[in-house]
């Protein structure tokens, strides 16, 4: 029974997250089309047969359908969900071209498309916006507070009452940096430079490889300096923000973590980190049932985590996804004409091809993590 009610939980948290989420990507698509004259046919939240919709005053279909794991917006003239043009669509009458998606000029095509991944960071900045308003931030100072027995900063020297001032080269203001800046490491060798009665010191010395449990209780290797924070009052400060200062530390928290992001992706795509750390619908499914046992506070806040990622996955160059798009329109401004519906099909084709195997390879890495 206990685990029945742990899966329904799991289910549940995953269907209110990506449902969110969704819904706020395609509305960002929703609302900008709109604001440029677009007529929307369908909005939808899942692909497939329908299970539950109803049209509104402007004659747009909104819909839930079976399939949760995306959503699309059709707009007047698109032949399919891929929003590909339809055949008859140049046979429009000028009324018909007044709302069409295809007849738009370059730079409101263009806003249309990247509105709905600028909305997920947008959606993400004001969740923590909110988190910070409300509930403020603890900081703690990267003062060593316990040196421990057998790791690398014992080796090193590194003493209690030291600060940490940077790791190799990259400034360090809390001691959230440190674990951040180790946990995208992939060589052992690090610098460290400490501050220390007045004076810094850099130390230069390998890290430690430890064992781990991931938030599933996955067993992992995480690189380690060997140390732990400190616990004096003066080192501990919990920020409260006022609207403006949450909304603007909100923007750069997202930024930091779209780079981080991107740092991780990029020492996959390099062999620099293993392929087998990304993760598909599966992992995320768990890690928000995971999440959900902490309250809804956390949830929300791995949805902004969610919602960056994939804000930022859209934007990718690839036909199919919204960056792919947003190409094509980069190429058409650059030979100041349309690409051949044959190229545009031929990309897409490609595109799809990229994403359903990426798909797939990450679902396949979902199921090995799976004890």
């Amino acid at each position: 029974m206990e685990a029945l009610l742990s899966y329904g939980q799991m289910i549940a948290s995953f269907l209110f997250v990506l449902t969110v989420l969704v819904f706020v990507h395609e509305w960002g698509h929703y609302i900008i089309a709109r604001i440029n004259g677009v007529r929307v046919e369908v909005f939808s939240v899942g692909f497939g047969p329908e299970i539950w919709g109803f049209n509104d005053k402007n004659g747009t279909r909104w819909k839930i359908s079976w399939i949760p794991l995306g959503g699309y917006v059709k707009f007047f003239g698109d032949a399919s969900e891929a929003s590909t043009p339809d055949a008859a669509i140049n046979e429009m009458s000028d009324e018909e071209k007044e709302v069409s998606f295809h007849h738009k000029n370059l730079a409101q095509k263009a806003a249309i498309v990247f509105a709905g991944p600028a909305v997920n960071f947008l959606f993400a900045i004001l969740i923590i916006a909110g988190l910070y308003f409300t509930y403020g931030r603890m900081e703690l100072s990267p003062v060593v507070g316990d040196v421990l027995e057998g790791g690398a900063a014992k080796e090193a020297g590194i003493e209690a009452g030291d600060r940490i001032v940077s790791i190799d080269g990259e400034e360090i203001e809390t001691f959230m940096d440190i674990r951040e800046h180790l946990l995208f490491k992939v060589e052992d060798a690090v610098t460290v430079a400490v501050l220390r009665d007045g004076q810094t010191i850099n130390l230069n010395f390998n890290l430690g490889m430890v064992e781990d449990e991931d938030i599933l209780g996955q067993p992992t290797k995480v690189r380690q300096i060997g140390i732990r924070s400190s616990i004096n009052p003066e080192d501990r400060v919990l920020v409260q923000y006022g609207l403006f200062s949450a909304l603007w530390n909100a923007t750069i928290a997202t930024k930091d973590l779209t780079m981080r992001n991107l740092q991780g992706l990029g020492q996959i795509i390099v062999g620099k980190r293993s392929a087998q750390e990304l993760s598909g619908p599966i992992t995320i499914a768990r890690v928000a049932g995971k999440t959900a046992e902490h309250g809804l506070t956390s949830l929300i806040n791995f949805m902004a985590l969610i919602s960056i990622g994939l804000g930022m996955v859209n934007l990718f160059p690839i036909p199919m996804l919204d960056g792919g798009h947003l190409l094509y329109y980069a190429i058409e401004a650059v030979r100041r004409k349309k690409m051949s519906a044959q190229a545009q099909e031929f990309g897409f084709k490609i595109g799809a091809l990229v994403v359903l195997s990426l798909m797939i390879f990450a679902t396949f890495n979902d199921i090995l993590k799976i004890d």
